[in-house]
């Protein structure tokens, strides 16, 4: 029952026609749960208060399947409104970015064009940003832009997926770059030929890429809410005398807000991945699809209403 509910969430995720008619109806489902606002300005009280606590954040303005030339240059735009208000309001913040948000499928040259406007603002600024991984379709382009920019730019990072069969030779290609790196379990549904179908396989792909990079010497986030996975990285840390400034925890925003809590008292960096705007519905329906407690949340609100 799990599976199938996954299935349906990720199926839910990648429709172009709900993605576009949820823009039109505000927040609903729960996304406020894991969404902190419709804008910047909304969201940048949601990372004070963060920030307040001792969490640093990760803003992700959110936006999918771009297929505009003008939408993807407002994207890139609120992209740079974001790096400001980061900025201004003095917040301890890095910013998270889509390439499909930004032109990925309609030309090389917009989402290139558009990438180095946004990263030389963050430059400015003193804001790193982050390209998120999309699904595998997209994967070679996204990395082969992640190695062009990071000749021109440091303060870059990216994504690589545990799920996925090539994800230690991609490590192993990245590590001349010393990248900062997220590591994370991947979140969208991939054929069995490029990714592991089961959880196992993954969860030992992933403490094998986690190991790999930080004996690298690179910095790394893993981002997870796994227990498991968590008390796997602290043993690392004390084995080989990882030093805490060359890691971080990363969470999803409105989730184990006790597992964040915990992790901070215990004095290690933990970001908080916080997205915001009215692209929300993508966003939403893969958290659904990771865990079941999150389609519990949901339903009760629901009916509660």
């Amino acid at each position: 029952m799990e599976q199938i509910m996954r299935n349906f969430f990720l199926f839910l995720s990648n429709n172009k026609t709900l993605t576009k008619a949820a823009k039109k109806y505000g927040f609903r489902f729960g996304a406020s749960r894991f969404v902190a606002g419709v804008d910047i300005h909304e969201a940048a009280n949601k990372i004070k208060a963060l920030n307040d606590k001792g969490f640093v954040v990760t803003v992700d303005h959110l936006g999918e399947f771009i297929d505009s030339e003008f939408e993807a240059k407002q994207s890139a735009e609120e992209c740079i409104t974001a790096i400001k208000v980061i900025a201004k309001e003095q917040l301890q913040a890095e910013l998270s970015l889509k390439l499909t948000s930004l032109g990925l499928d309609i030309s090389h040259e917009l989402v290139m064009e558009n990438m180095r406007k946004i990263l030389q603002a963050g430059r400015e600024h003193g804001v790193i940003i982050t390209i998120d991984m999309e699904d595998y379709a997209r994967l070679e382009q996204t990395l082969k832009i992640f190695t062009t920019l990071k000749q021109e730019f440091d303060n870059l990072g990216t994504v690589l997926q545990a799920y996925l069969y090539r994800v230690e030779e991609d490590l192993q290609a990245l590590n001349e770059y010393n990248p900062y790196l997220r590591l994370v379990k991947g979140a969208y549904k991939e054929s069995e030929t490029v990714a592991f179908p089961d959880k196992a396989d993954v969860d030992q792909n992933y403490k094998k890429i986690i190991k790999q990079n930080l004996l690298n010497g690179n910095y790394t986030a893993i981002a997870t809410h796994d227990d498991n996975i968590i008390a796997y990285t602290k043993e690392l840390e004390q084995t080989y005398d990882i030093p805490r400034e060359q890691f971080e925890f990363q969470m999803l925003y409105g989730i184990r807000l006790d597992l964040q809590e915990r992790l901070l008292q215990e004095g290690y960096k933990v970001r908080i991945y916080l997205p915001y705007g009215d692209d929300w519905f993508g966003y939403n329906m893969r958290r659904l699809a990771e865990r079941p407690a999150n389609v519990a949340f949901v339903l009760k609100g629901i009916f509660k209403k």
